[in-house]
């Protein structure tokens, strides 16, 4: 049987390629032979062999050249094996071992680094690697090689020129910001690498002589660059473009921390906050690069919603395309239609608008940074599996282009046999198969950044609105009023009025940019008005928010680029003037309008508390003003999603209802654990007896609209604090308090986090009055002294109040201890004349302090016939059969007490259900009115009927 020659392996390749790898294959043959270094001979590794050499002409001469190299890379299993972490690290410090100077410096990473870069691209070409290894070990490898010349040029400077320190005389290094696809992790085969160097203090070494810190990096800066960028007979390390520093060419080649961040502080401009997504710190202190990091992610997130990247990345492609026009550029694979850029763009923008809020996008890498967009559905997870996808093959297909001659290119090759190289080196059967799935992932990729980066109703934004002319007041005023009248503007002298304002006043204030945005949204504005019920009155309400928002000019792109969040806006503030208020408030909440499908949508109780807690996960927990304000956002934000689905119709009111009040038991849940991680970092633990005695706990009891799970949107909070520490205990800390002390402090600080304003205005209004003594009372109670006071002192009232409690957070003992109380002390038999007579006494003073004094009027609450009436009803029900009906303790809303007391036989079911009626109709009335910033009284007319049958029954049940 005749052996199986090279020739008959090369001969199984495409085209043209079979010859020119034979001859690659007979050089390589004769220098291995006359350096005696043995050739590889299993026919399935020369046919991997001869498709490498196929696709690579850097890899095959790089063979010929130096035939130990690959047999070195076999014999060593580096080729066959995927390197470990670190392994490109140990592998360069190995390699620079005894280095003596630069130039010896030089030449073994230009080495190294041909070695390195052979066995990389082989795994790549042969199919033994993916693309994310192929990135990983490229940037690796330029990591190491960077790092190793940086430590050997540090020290061989320092030993020359002295080290600098800073004000603490640490001595201070040069830290090396990686960007672009290096500082991701993501470099290909030929890439420059661009990067900026910062050090840490300025100042002066002052032996052997004097020297300023700027003149000592800048001296080291140079000669990394030279070591790495100068080509030499053997060539270059890698090409170094600095130009993304500060300033760019004509600004300084190094800078300290403090230049950098007032550069960028004040300079920094949109397209270096997109560059810095990438930043990665490369040699230098580990702390200070963590400094470093701190100091520009302020620049590089925006606290808010920064919907203005998204018109700045849209010039930036469109900038490049007219140069890829210009150029003839169109099948570059990285700045072409559906090319690499614009996969990066879509990922980019989504970090650089949402990146502030969601530190979950604060990534370097494009594939895991599409994960998280699928995981938090920004993007479709579809879309998001076939964006990677397509980046991958765009990818894997660069480093092919550029691993044929190791050179620096994106274009597709126009001759035949480099399309067959190609389409061979990519796993396809010819160019036609390859081009077609090439051209489906740029089309798909195409098609997503159009999607993302569509320029809302147009590219002019909103200058072909026919609105445009009345905005700009190129219109007469007779003529500015018809077109008013004509859209159904029901006060059109009004509306001009006020657009007047707006023009005059808020557009004179802001910059060119705002301006110009401000010209493109308010002709959409004022159309989207025109769909309202009223819309002169709309418009009022919607401008109170444009002027609030128009000096953050980040939220008038927002609307530009979102039509649905505009229509959101003015349906929102067309159907509630609090919820236009609170926009106005917090511009921030305006974030919440960009999904309709989670806006009308309000969370559930469980997401609510993962809401927050991934809200806190960013916050450092020593910073309790940061706390405090994303508590407060996070309320408002949850309660506007509340409000949206209850003027849309969406939630009726018992939902409203139990929405409020789940966000108000998140927020005390998170209060309560931020007050007492505070208090027990510094003083241990409250312990019942001796320090190893067990636990005590606390607990918040919610009283009123709160325990009844009945809030409304501007409902206070009634609140009593206990606790079951025993008298005489301490904490366990080194600082150790009196357990009564330790429970006062908690309660202060609750009430601080709760009432404190702070930009974002508070968190709730609380009443602490119900605890017992009143205002005169301790602000905690422990348990004992608790029951002992609802036992034995407390009034009728108080025993009222007691039906509608319930705990809302903290210690589960302390709950359970507080229901076995509230159930012993209803439980109470009484005197049921006495019983009618105190609490109509009591409702009989309310109603004559707090109801309405307007003749023809009636409020909802106080009036005669309104929701005290039949919240009292209830109350002396409770308080008058509970100790036969034990059941009647389980709720304390009153709802489920009216449908208790029914099927306990203590009410007939068509009074119990005419009064569930009665109340929730009063309640809805009161969220509307609430909405309409409005006092709950109403026009006597409205419910004149039901409130005679509830009047009705109140005189026969509580009557002399």
């Amino acid at each position: 049987m005749k052996a199986v020659t090279f020739s008959d392996i090369a001969a199984r390749l495409p085209g043209d390629l079979a010859p020119q790898v034979e001859s690659r294959w007979q050089a390589f043959a004769e220098r291995s032979r006359a350096a005696d270094v043995p050739l590889p001979g299993h026919p399935e590794f020369l046919w991997i062999l001869a498709r490498v050499w196929a696709a690579s002409d850097f890899v095959a001469s790089s063979c010929v050249q130096n035939p130990a190299l690959l047999h070195d890379l076999l014999q060593s299993g580096d080729l066959l094996a995927e390197y470990p972490p670190g392994a490109m690290a140990r592998r360069v410090a190995g390699a620079l071992e005894g280095v003596r100077d630069e130039a010896d410096l030089g030449r073994r990473l230009r080495r190294l680094r041909r070695r390195e870069t052979v066995r990389i691209a082989w795994r790549d070409l042969a199919g033994w690697a993916g693309v994310e290894e192929v990135l990983e070990d490229l940037s690796a490898l330029a990591d190491a090689c960077i790092e190793g010349a940086l430590d050997r040029l540090y020290a061989w400077q320092c030993k020359e020129a002295g080290t600098p320190r800073d004000g603490r005389r640490r001595a201070q290094r040069l830290s090396v910001l990686a960007m672009g696809k290096l500082g991701a992790r993501e470099l290909n085969f030929s890439s420059d690498i661009d990067l900026i160097f910062v050090y840490p203090e300025a100042g002066e070494i002052r032996r052997p002589r004097l020297l300023s810190h700027e003149e000592f990096f800048t001296r080291l800066g140079r000669r990394l660059i030279s070591v790495l960028n100068d080509n030499t007979p053997e060539g270059f390390v890698y090409r170094v473009d600095m130009r993304l520093r500060p300033y760019g060419d004509s600004g300084p080649l190094v800078m300290d921390f403090a230049q950098f961040e007032d550069y960028y502080q004040s300079q920094g401009r949109e397209w270096e906050r997109y560059a810095m997504i990438k930043a990665r710190p490369l040699g230098g202190d580990p702390e200070a690069n963590a400094a470093l990091m701190e100091l520009l992610r302020p620049f590089v997130y925006r606290r808010y919603l920064d919907f203005g990247a998204f018109e700045q990345l849209r010039d930036m492609k469109a900038m490049i395309e007219r140069e890829v026009a210009r150029r003839g550029m169109g099948d570059n694979v990285k700045l072409g239609p559906g090319g690499i850029r614009e996969v990066e763009f879509i990922v980019q923008a989504f970090q650089l608008v949402r990146g502030g809020r969601e530190p979950r996008l604060q990534r370097r890498g494009l594939l895991e940074t599409l994960a998280v967009l699928g995981e938090l559905e920004l993007l479709p997870a579809w879309a998001c599996e076939r964006l990677a996808g397509a980046y991958r093959f765009l990818r894997r297909l660069e480093n092919r282009l550029q691993a044929w001659q190791d050179a620096q290119t994106h274009e597709l090759p126009r001759d035949e046999e480099g399309k067959a190289r190609v389409a061979f080196a990519m796993g396809f059967g010819g160019w036609a198969a390859f081009e077609e799935a090439l051209e489906a992932h740029r089309q798909f990729v195409a098609g997503q950044f159009a999607q993302v980066f569509a320029a809302p109703q147009s590219a002019a934004g909103g200058l072909e609105s026919p609105f445009a002319a009345l905005w700009e007041g190129l219109l007469e005023p007779g003529q500015a009023r018809r077109r008013l009248e004509e859209a159904g503007y029901e006060a059109p002298g009004e509306s001009l009025r006020l657009l007047e304002q707006m023009r005059s006043g808020v557009a004179e204030r802001l910059g060119a940019q705002g301006r110009e945005r401000l010209r493109r949204l308010m002709p959409l504005l004022l159309g989207a008005v025109t769909e309202s019920e009223r819309p002169s009155r709309t418009l009022a309400r919607v401008l109170r928010v444009i002027e609030a928002i128009a000096g953050r000019s980040a939220y008038l792109a927002l609307l530009v680029e979102y039509p649905v969040a505009l229509s959101q806006l003015v349906r929102l503030c067309g159907a509630s003037p609090w919820i236009a208020t609170e926009l106005a408030r917090h511009p921030l909440l305006l974030d919440e309008l960009l999904d309709p499908r989670t806006l009308y949508r309000p969370p559930s109780r469980e997401e609510l508390g993962a809401q927050l807690e991934q809200r806190f996960q960013a916050i450092d927990p020593e910073d309790l003003e940061e706390q405090m304000e994303a508590l407060r956002q996070f309320r408002q934000a949850a309660v506007l999603r509340v409000a949206a689905a209850d003027v849309a119709g969406a939630a009726p009111l018992m939902e409203v209802s139990d929405h409020l009040t789940a966000i108000a038991e998140v927020v005390l849940e998170r209060v309560l654990a931020v007050a007492w991680e505070h208090l027990t970092a510094r003083h241990g633990r409250p312990r019942r007896g001796g320090r190893r005695g067990p636990p005590a706990g606390f607990a918040i009891i919610g009283y009123g609209k709160l325990g009844g799970m009945e809030l409304g949107y501007g409902s206070d909070l009634d609140l009593v604090f206990l606790h079951d520490a025993t008298e005489g205990g301490r904490t366990d800390g080194r600082r150790p308090l009196d357990n009564a002390v330790f429970f006062a402090r908690l309660g202060q600080r609750i009430i601080h986090i709760l009432n404190t304003r702070t930009p974002s205005g508070i968190l709730y209004e609380i009443d602490m009055r119900l605890r017992p003594s009143g205002a005169s009372g301790l602000l905690v109670t422990d348990i004992g002294a608790f029951a002992h006071y609802q036992r034995e002192e407390a009034w009728t009232w108080e025993h009222q109040a007691l039906v509608r409690a319930r705990p809302v957070a903290g210690s589960e003992g302390v709950a359970r201890a507080f229901a076995e109380v509230r159930r012993e002390v209803l439980c109470l038999p009484r005197d049921p004349e006495r019983l009618r007579g105190e609490v109509r006494d009591m409702r009989e003073r309310m109603r004559a302090e707090l109801g309405s004094r307007t003749p023809g009027r009636f409020d909802l609450k106080q009036d005669r016939g309104g929701i005290a009436d039949i919240e009292f009803m209830v109350q002396y029900q409770v308080l008058r059969w509970a100790h036969e009906h034990p059941e009647l303790v389980r709720y304390s809303d009153n709802i489920r007490l009216l449908g208790t007391l029914a099927e306990a036989g203590l009410l007939p079911p068509e009074r119990a259900a005419l009064l569930a009626d009665a109340y929730r109709s009063y309640r809805e009335r009161g969220h509307r009115l609430a909405l309409q910033e409005e006092k709950a009284v109403v026009d006597a007319s409205e419910f004149a009927e039901l409130r005679r049958q509830v009047a009705e029954i109140w005189d026969e049940m509580m009557g002399e």
